[in-house]
């Protein structure tokens, strides 16, 4: 029993050590990828077009008429600054460790560094769940958007259309530009980027389009739309702060531009320039756009499905519903590659790691790209689009991005305060100095290097280590005390009613205690 009990007790161990180990941060993703690497050929202009073209979405056309009509009315564009800076602190989030450790795998990659196995495999799965449910639901809102230039649902030709076949309405047109896409991207890095920038040129067009054309409008009429009973607070401020987090998922997507990072000639100057330059750009465009919008027409009267559109119609600018509907479908095309490039590079990072066969770790020696991560992506994608209505499950996508975001926050906390063991206990050798500095490192690392070198073959005392134990100790214990409070916080606000039996208790309570007085 005695053994047994022993032993179960190391295979407990082991399991724990597992889910909580760290990735060296010395270890070269060169190496593991059979000697191929990912070309660096992604300048500061090319992450900004990715960026933005992966942030804006068909969501800004319809979200306006939405959340100004049922939540927030002419203040939407408060919610949009409001969700713009809370993006905009995970984004500096995202910055600082794209900088320290640039390398494939985005927030998964962080976690492994910073947190432990077991929850960058957790990150892992969710972005992949992230990014094909996401990329099956744009790919599906094509053909509808479509419609407006064939009259409707109803008008379209065959090839465009959404048959039935066993009970299951297929999209055969989503899956058909999912393998196209797929194509694109496995031509190269810097192909799939100038597709990429000439897509969401035409859909920038098409926004300043909305906010010249409706200004003028706007002055013309003397911004009729803010002239409602309400005023410009008709749901007051819980009204604002409820539509900030609605629209705050349209600012996802400018984690896609982290997963680039091994491609990138310069990511420490260019990644944190190219993650704020988009996401600044779409905050802009997001606030001018519902400000022109929702002073077109009163909140009321907005449809919420086609809010822009029927604003201009309602002055009879029918032709504009032509422009705006490209908008939307090149904002549609922007979004999917912004949504199926970052998966093969996750998936080749946890390949590396191990977690994942090595074939999804191969790149094509011609194009310097995951080409068999890329197509398999491609492949599950297009089915999902094709066979499966994937709005019921639109919340996990949600589920994934959060998960990746409190991850990179937590990873920056840990980064700081109980940074991964890089200092040298044992005496290293000149040549492994040599191939970190050459290899891998970034800037950070090379300054570390080259101040510390003079410390090789040295030891720490004991008592170094023991104030160093403590002072982690004391960090970790800080950190998750803050996590469970934020968490706690969070679950508080988010509470619409305190329960019957709670409100009775509290109630009681305080009678006595007055009662006592």
């Amino acid at each position: 029993m005695q053994k047994l009990s022993g032993s179960a007790g190391e295979c407990w161990g082991g399991f724990t050590r597992c889910l909580i180990r760290r990735k060296p941060v010395d270890t070269s993703p060169v190496a593991k990828a059979g000697g191929f690497q990912l070309a660096k050929r992604l300048s500061v202009f090319d992450l900004i077009a990715i960026g933005v073209g992966a942030t804006i979405g068909a969501g800004v056309y319809i979200l306006v008429g939405t959340v100004a009509k049922e939540q927030t009315g002419p203040a939407i564009t408060l919610s949009f600054l409001i969700a713009g800076i809370a993006a905009g602190l995970s984004a500096l989030c995202y910055a600082e460790l794209a900088c320290r450790c640039p390398s494939a795998g985005s927030a998964y990659h962080y976690s492994y560094l910073c947190v432990g196995e077991g929850v960058a495999w957790l990150i892992g799965w969710s972005l992949i769940l992230e990014y094909s449910l996401g990329g099956a639901a744009v790919a599906r809102g094509i053909s509808p958007n479509m419609a407006l230039f064939f009259g409707g649902q109803d008008g379209l030709p065959s090839f465009l259309a959404r048959p039935t076949i066993l009970g299951i309405v297929v999209d055969p047109s989503a899956a058909v530009l999912v393998f196209i896409i797929t194509g694109l991207l496995c031509t190269g890095i810097k192909e799939s980027s100038l597709a990429q920038g000439i897509i969401t040129t035409i859909n920038v067009v098409a926004l300043l389009f909305i906010i010249i054309a409706g200004g003028y409008v706007g002055w013309k009429t003397k911004w009729v739309g803010y002239e409602i009973p309400g005023g410009y607070f008709p749901f007051g401020a819980n009204g604002v702060l409820a539509g900030s987090a609605t629209v705050f998922f349209s600012y996802v997507g400018f984690d896609a531009v982290t997963s680039t990072a091994e491609e990138v000639v310069n990511p420490q100057r260019d990644l944190p320039i190219g993650i704020g330059v988009s996401l600044f750009t779409c905050c802009v465009l997001y606030m001018l756009v519902s400000a022109v919008v929702i002073g077109l027409v009163p909140c009321s009267a907005l449809d919420p499905d086609t809010p822009i559109a029927s604003a201009f119609a309602s002055y009879g600018m029918n032709w504009a519903v032509y422009i705006v509907t490209i908008g939307a479908v090149t904002a549609l095309c922007a979004a999917l590659i912004g949504g199926i490039l970052p998966q093969p590079r996750i998936l080749m990072a946890m390949a590396r790691d191990g977690l994942l066969p090595s074939f999804f770790s191969d790149i094509n020696k011609r194009t310097h790209v995951p080409v068999k991560s890329t197509i398999a992506t491609g492949i599950f994608i297009a089915s999902l689009a094709f066979s499966m209505n994937v709005d019921q499950l639109a919340g996990m996508v949600s589920v994934g991005t959060l998960l990746a975001f409190t991850a990179v926050a937590v990873s920056i906390l840990l980064l700081r305060y109980i940074p991964p063991d890089i200092t040298f206990v044992q005496a290293p050798s000149s040549e492994s100095l040599d191939l970190v500095s050459s290899e891998f490192c970034n800037d950070i690392t090379d300054i570390y290097i080259k101040n510390h070198k003079d410390l090789v073959g040295h030891y720490r005392t004991q008592k170094d280590e023991e104030q160093e134990a403590r002072r982690r100790k004391i960090a970790a214990w800080s950190i998750a005390i803050v996590c469970v409070g934020v968490l706690v916080l969070a679950s508080a606000a988010s509470a619409k009613s305190i329960p019957k039996r709670c409100r009775s208790i509290v109630k009681s309570d305080y009678l006595d205690l007055h009662r006592s007085g």
